[in-house]
């Protein structure tokens, strides 16, 4: 996430569209009614009777079955190296956002997702939720800061990390750039805002016990609420994060962070600052998991 200064502190520690009547009435080809030897000169258009409207409805019936047993069953058998699509991640595209079948997540530590998968699907879900810890407001405040860094890096890589976070986020003119008190609690009347939004991640490699994945997402960053000179804005970003298998779990052992890709706006109007602050207490922020 980049706000100015901050950038250097938080980066430190299309799909194939089904053509919807191709496999629907067969050839898709123009059936041409050819004159015959009824009075009128034309064939006549055959009544459709109850029994094959019956059949009909009884194929679209088995179709739906088929299709909701074949995305439960879909993560399996396709090996441990399915990232989301069961694809090879040598020539894999984007994987499909369905689920795989393969229950990423086993548990948590603390409020931050745990126990993910030793396959390429586990280490796209620990990098996403990775992501969210990392970009969220907790790593404002010192002991949740170090939770955070304690679960999310490989353990010799929190300890010498913890000290240079606490450096950076306890410096008075990074809080007062940002809109906070010199202290980092926030001013009276406002909300702060620190939010990362996934929305894809991508293998880059993986070897195993080790991966590299990244994560592309937004970021809602500032503070909310009548008077705020810093109001929330939006941004896009892809970190980039190097992944080790330790003690029955993927660990950050470091992240890049570079812009992007950012889509284009709407025309859509901003809201008002305190519609935002109520919006941001109301609405509960997620976790992510493939």
């Amino acid at each position: 996430m980049s706000h100015g200064d901050e950038r250097d502190y938080r980066s430190e520690p299309g799909p194939r569209t089904e053509d919807p009547y191709s496999t629907i009435g067969g050839t898709r080809q123009t059936r041409t009614r050819l004159p015959g030897d009824d009075s009128d000169g034309y064939g006549r258009r055959p009544v459709r009777n109850t029994r094959s409207l019956a059949m009909v409805v009884g194929v679209v019936v088995l179709l739906i079955a088929a299709i909701a047993l074949a995305n439960l069953g879909g993560g399996e058998g396709k090996g441990s190296g399915a990232g989301g699509g069961g694809k090879d991640s040598a020539t894999a595209g984007a994987g499909p956002t369905a689920a795989t079948g393969t229950k990423p997540v086993q548990g948590k530590n603390g409020t931050i997702a745990a126990g993910f998968a030793h396959d390429e699907q586990g280490a796209q879900s620990a990098a996403a939720n990775y992501a969210v810890a990392l970009g969220s407001a907790e790593m404002f405040d010192r002991d949740r800061r170090h939770e955070i860094t304690m679960t999310v890096y490989a353990p010799e890589v929190a300890a010498a990390r913890q000290g240079d976070l606490d450096k950076v986020y306890s410096g008075e003119r990074f809080l007062t750039s940002i809109g906070l008190n010199p202290d980092g609690t926030t001013p009276a009347g406002l909300t702060f805002v620190s939010r990362s939004n996934p929305v894809g991640t991508k293998i880059e490699k993986f070897a195993g016990d080790t991966a590299s994945v990244a994560v592309w997402y937004s970021e809602l960053f500032g503070l909310a609420g009548e008077g705020s000179k810093n109001p929330v804005s939006e941004s896009w970003y892809t970190n980039t994060f190097e992944l080790r298998w330790t003690n029955g779990d993927w660990k950050v052992t470091d992240f890049t962070q570079k812009d992007g890709p950012v889509p284009v706006g709407r025309d859509q109007a901003a809201s008002p600052a305190q519609e935002m602050a109520d919006a941001v207490e109301q609405f509960g922020g997620f976790t992510y998991a493939r």
